[in-house]
C-alpha cells in the first residue's frame, strides 16, 4: 500500500530564495538512491561520482561527445567502471562476513545470463569476476551454449536452471566431460531418470542439484516466484525420492548442490532469513540422507534501492549489501554448527544487484503540450456556467482553493453536459475548460506549501500536468515500468542550479496510450509527476533514466517497431574517461526485417507503387526519383524520431 503523500512546507519568502544544487540532490533524491556513483557538481550538471583515483566525468560533456559522433538520443550509457566495482563489492561483503564468522567454506557467484544477455555484459563479468571464481547460470538452451562458450575458468560454476530436455543435458554432460564444473540443477523430478540414463550412457559423472520449493516467500513484485504454488522446484516429498532414486543407481555422490529462490528484488531482510532457515534445515537433513552436497545456491533476490528510501517499499529495501551478506553467511554457518555439519560453498545469483545500477538511458525531452495556464477573455453576457467559472477563478486564493477547486469540478462537468445537448457552443466550452485547467495550475501551485494535501486534492498534480514527449519507446528501453509498474529514478542531466517550475510526465514515440512515465521516486511516496524546466528552443534537454542494466534491454520489445537504442560503453581513466565502444541502434530495414519484411522486397512494392503513380500522371518523373532516392536512404535509417516541428 502506498504512503500517504506529503508536502514540504514552505512560505512565499521560501519561494525567492535562491535555488542551489543541494535543492535539486534534495528534489531528486540522488543521495539517496545514487549509491555514491551519481553526483551535481557546482554547474548543475549530472555527474558520474569519481573513485579509484579518477575524476567525475560530467553527463553533460559526455552527451555532447557522444552526439559529435554522429550518435543521437536515445542513448543507452554503460559505465564498465560500476559493473567491475558491483562485482567487488558483492564479493567483497561476502569475504568479510566469511572471515569474520570464521565460515570455512567460499563464496561462488555466479551471474544469471537472463538478467542480461548482451555480449559485451557477459564478456566483462567473466573477465571481472574471474579473480572471484564468479560463474554463469543459464536457463535455457542458448544461455547453455553461451555460458559453455564464454566460461573458462576451471574454479568457476555453471549452474543449468530451468526446464530441460534430452538436448539440453546431454550438451551440459559434454561439458562436463571437457571438464568444466557444470551443474544440473533438477526442477521437476522427471528430469532425474534423463539424467541418469545419458550419465550411465555417455559414462560421466554428472554433477547433480535440487531445487527447493520452500514454502518461505519473499516479499515485493515477484513474490510469487516462492511458496508452495511456485513453478519450480521439489517438493519435501520429491527430495527425498531423488535422493532415494540415486541411492538405487549407486549415484548419490553425484548430488552436491541445493538451490532455492524466493523471488527477484526482496525487499524485507526478514523474508530473505527465513528463507534461509528453511532452506539450511533441508540442507541438513539431505547432508544426513547421505548426499554429499557441497554447495547451497540462496539464488537471486537482493534488491536495488531504486527509490532511496531503504524501506521495504517495492521500489527499495530495508537492508544493505553488507547485512544481506553477513545475514547469510551467519544463518548457514549457525545450522551447520548446530548439525556438525561441514559449511557448504554459498552460491549467489544477484544478477539484479550485479548489473542494475551500470546502465544510464538517456533520452531527450523534444516537445511539451498539455493544458496549459490560458486565462480567456470572458465575452458580454456569457453562458451562466461561463460565468460562473470565470468568478471562480477571479475569486481563487491561498485561503479557498479547496473550495474553488470543487466549484470548477461542477462548472466542468455541467459544461459539457450543456455541449452534449448542444445548449453550449464549443467556444464556450473550450473556454469553461481553460478556465478549469488555469484554475487546476493555480491550485497546484498553492498545495506545494502545504504540510498535508486534503485527499481530494491528491491526483490534482497529474491532471495538471504537463506532458513531456520524449524520443524513446518506454516498451523497448523500460518495459517493466510499464509492465509491472517498476520505478527507475530519472532526473535531468543539466540546469539542475536552476529551479524546475514544470510539473511534468513523460511520453515516449509510441503511439500507445500506455507509452508514459507518470509514476516517480520520491523518499515519502510516489510521485505523480517529475518537477523539469521549461524547454528552450536550441537547446538539448536530456533526461537520465537510469539503474536500467537489469533485464530492461532483453525484456524490451519493437512496439510500434522502434528499435535497440544506441549503446555507448564508457570506462574511466585518470585523465577523464573513455568511450570503448558504441554500437548502433537498430535501422528500419533490421526492424522491418525482424517481423518477416525483407527490406528488399518493401522497396521493391514502394517502387511498384511509384510506377503506378507515374503512369496515372500524378507525379513527375522527377517527383519519382527522389521518393525511391528518400525510400533507399530512409529504410537504412533510426527508427526513432527527432525534434518535433512547432
Amino acid at each position: 500500500m502506498e504512503k500517504r503523500q506529503r508536502l514540504s512546507h514552505k512560505t512565499d519568502e521560501d519561494a525567492l530564495e535562491r535555488w542551489g544544487v543541494a535543492d535539486a540532490a534534495e528534489l531528486y533524491g540522488i543521495n539517496n538512491w545514487g549509491q555514491n556513483l551519481f553526483s551535481i557538481n557546482d554547474n548543475g550538471i549530472a555527474c558520474l561520482a569519481g573513485y579509484d583515483g579518477h575524476p567525475e566525468i560530467n553527463l553533460k560533456d559526455l552527451m555532447k561527445e557522444i552526439r559529435a559522433r554522429g550518435l543521437r538520443p536515445p542513448v543507452l550509457i554503460r559505465f564498465t567502471d560500476i559493473l567491475r566495482k558491483r562485482l567487488e563489492e558483492i564479493s567483497g561483503a561476502f569475504a568479510q562476513a566469511i572471515a569474520a564468522t570464521k565460515y570455512t567454506g567460499e563464496l561462488k557467484g555466479v551471474y544469471p545470463i537472463k538478467v542480461n544477455q548482451h555480449r559485451h555484459i557477459l564478456e566483462d563479468i567473466v573477465d571481472f569476476g574471474r579473480q572471484f571464481n564468479f560463474g554463469l547460470e543459464a536457463g535455457s538452451k542458448p544461455e547453455l551454449m553461451l555460458a559453455i562458450a564464454h566460461q573458462n575458468n576451471p574454479d568457476a560454476l555453471i549452474v543449468c536452471n530451468g526446464f530441460k530436455d534430452r538436448a539440453y543435458v546431454e550438451l551440459a554432460l559434454r561439458a562436463r566431460q571437457m571438464g568444466q564444473k557444470i551443474i544440473l540443477v533438477i526442477e521437476r523430478y522427471d528430469e532425474l531418470p534423463l539424467i541418469v540414463d545419458l550419465a550411465k550412457k555417455m559414462k560421466v559423472s554428472p554433477l547433480i542439484g535440487m531445487r527447493m520449493k520452500l514454502a518461505s516467500r519473499g516479499r515485493g513484485m515477484w513474490e510469487s516466484s516462492g511458496g508452495a504454488l511456485s513453478k519450480f522446484g521439489l517438493t519435501a516429498a520429491q527430495m527425498v525420492g531423488v535422493v532415494k532414486f540415486l541411492k538405487r543407481h549407486k549415484m548419490l555422490d553425484c548430488l552436491q548442490f541445493l538451490h532455492f529462490h524466493i523471488g527477484s528484488q526482496i525487499t524485507d531482510i526478514q523474508r530473505i532469513k527465513t528463507a534461509l532457515r528453511e532452506a539450511t534445515a533441508f540442507f541438513a537433513e539431505i547432508r544426513q540422507l547421505g548426499a554429499p552436497i557441497k554447495y547451497l545456491d540462496v539464488g537471486g533476490g537482493l534488491a536495488v534501492d531504486y527509490d532511496g528510501s531503504h524501506t521495504n517499499f517495492a521500489s527499495s529495501r530495508n537492508y544493505n549489501l553488507q547485512e544481506y551478506a553477513a545475514d547469510v553467511v551467519e544463518t548457514i554457518f549457525d545450522v551447520c554448527n548446530d548439525a556438525d555439519l561441514p559449511h557448504p560453498h554459498i552460491v549467489t545469483e544477484c544478477g539484479r544487484a550485479m548489473t542494475a545500477h551500470h546502465s544510464l538511458l538517456v533520452v531527450e525531452a523534444v516537445a511539451s503540450g498539455g493544458n496549459e495556464l490560458v486565462v480567456p477573455p470572458v465575452p458580454k453576457n456569457p453562458p451562466e456556467v461561463l460565468k460562473r467559472i470565470a468568478d471562480a477563478y477571479a475569486w481563487l486564493n491561498p485561503k479557498n482553493f479547496q473550495e474553488v477547486y470543487h466549484d470548477a469540478q461542477e462548472a466542468r462537468k455541467e459544461a459539457l453536459t450543456l455541449f452534449s445537448l448542444r445548449h453550449l457552443s464549443l467556444e464556450n466550452r473550450a473556454k469553461v475548460e481553460d478556465f478549469f485547467w488555469a484554475i487546476c495550475r493555480r491550485i497546484a501551485k498553492y498545495a506545494t506549501k502545504l504540510d498535508y494535501l486534503p485527499d481530494d486534492l491528491e491526483g490534482l498534480n497529474a491532471l495538471a500536468a504537463t506532458i513531456y514527449y520524449c524520443n524513446f519507446s518506454i516498451f523497448q528501453s523500460v518495459p517493466d515500468h510499464w509492465a509491472v509498474k517498476q520505478l527507475f529514478p530519472i532526473m535531468p542531466l543539466q540546469r539542475l542550479n536552476e529551479k524546475p517550475e514544470v510539473q511534468a510526465i513523460l511520453a515516449d514515440m509510441t503511439c500507445d496510450s500506455d507509452g508514459v512515465i507518470d509514476r516517480f521516486v520520491d523518499l515519502h511516496d510516489v510521485k505523480n509527476t517529475l518537477p523539469l524546466h521549461p524547454l528552450r528552443k536550441n537547446e538539448n534537454y536530456e533526461l537520465g533514466i537510469f539503474f536500467v542494466g537489469a533485464y530492461q534491454e532483453i525484456l524490451g520489445d519493437l512496439h510500434n517497431l522502434f528499435g535497440g537504442t544506441t549503446i555507448v560503453h564508457v570506462s574511466s581513466r585518470a585523465q577523464g574517461y573513455l568511450i570503448d565502444r558504441t554500437i548502433a541502434g537498430d535501422d528500419i530495414r533490421y526492424v522491418l526485417e525482424s517481423v518477416e519484411y525483407g527490406g528488399a522486397e518493401v522497396l521493391r512494392k514502394i517502387r511498384e507503387q511509384v510506377e503506378r503513380a507515374l503512369s496515372q500522371n500524378l507525379i513527375t518523373a522527377e517527383i519519382a526519383t527522389g521518393i525511391m532516392r528518400m525510400a533507399d536512404e530512409f529504410i537504412d535509417g533510426e527508427t526513432y524520431l527527432q525534434k518535433i516541428e512547432s
